[in-house]
């Protein structure tokens, strides 16, 4: 309903924010990352804004880009994954860490965020990781690495062997400087074998 506003930044407290726009105060939730990126009270801000519409309330979002939105959209689409929550998870890294750690299934990453746990970041990976893309720009038109799908499978099997996934992530990195990334899954993970 709402694209944006803009106006003058009234207020913020630990989890809102209040702009003046056309004489009306509009009280924006927003995440800690869209908080750290307003100006000081008195400046001119644009919010990126989603309005929450449910049986008993009505709430206005504030995104301070518009990538951030898109990701919180997504987020939210995640079942047993809300609005509060999904800016808990916003606010705990970088949108482009986020996307990241989605794209590469990093569980431990977003198990870090308020009020997520494993089984939870395991969802949010499950449903999300074809919505953020693969490689270039990502859906939000995030620029993502390329990862190749062998190294990401090979990282993988190696992590689930128990070797610490720092370590196996070093390693392969150095096979692929060295090697390319054509090799196959086999090939990944017996060369890092011999140098774990």
């Amino acid at each position: 309903m709402y694209a944006f506003i803009e106006g003058q930044v009234c207020e913020k407290t630990a989890n809102t924010l209040v702009l003046l726009a056309a004489g009306v105060g509009w009280q924006l939730s927003c995440s800690m990352t869209t908080l750290q990126a307003a100006p000081p009270v008195g400046e001119t801000m644009r919010c990126h804004t989603y309005l929450s519409v449910r049986e008993d309330a009505m709430e206005l979002f504030g995104f301070a880009t518009r990538e951030e939105k898109d990701l919180f959209l997504l987020l939210t689409s995640v079942s047993g994954i809300g609005p509060k929550t999904a800016l808990g998870v916003l606010g705990s890294m970088p949108v482009k860490d986020l996307s990241l750690a989605i794209l590469l299934g990093d569980v431990n990453a977003l198990s870090r965020a308020p009020g997520i746990g494993a089984k939870t970041a395991a969802r949010i990976v499950l449903e999300l990781q074809d919505k953020i893309g693969t490689e270039g720009q990502g859906r939000l038109g995030i620029p993502l690495p390329a990862v190749a799908p062998n190294l990401e499978e090979a990282q993988s099997a190696l992590v689930t062997l128990g070797f610490p996934k720092q370590n196996v992530e070093k390693v392969l990195q150095k096979i692929e400087k060295e090697q390319g990334n054509n090799l196959s899954v086999e090939e990944f993970i017996k060369q890092a074998l011999g140098r774990l």
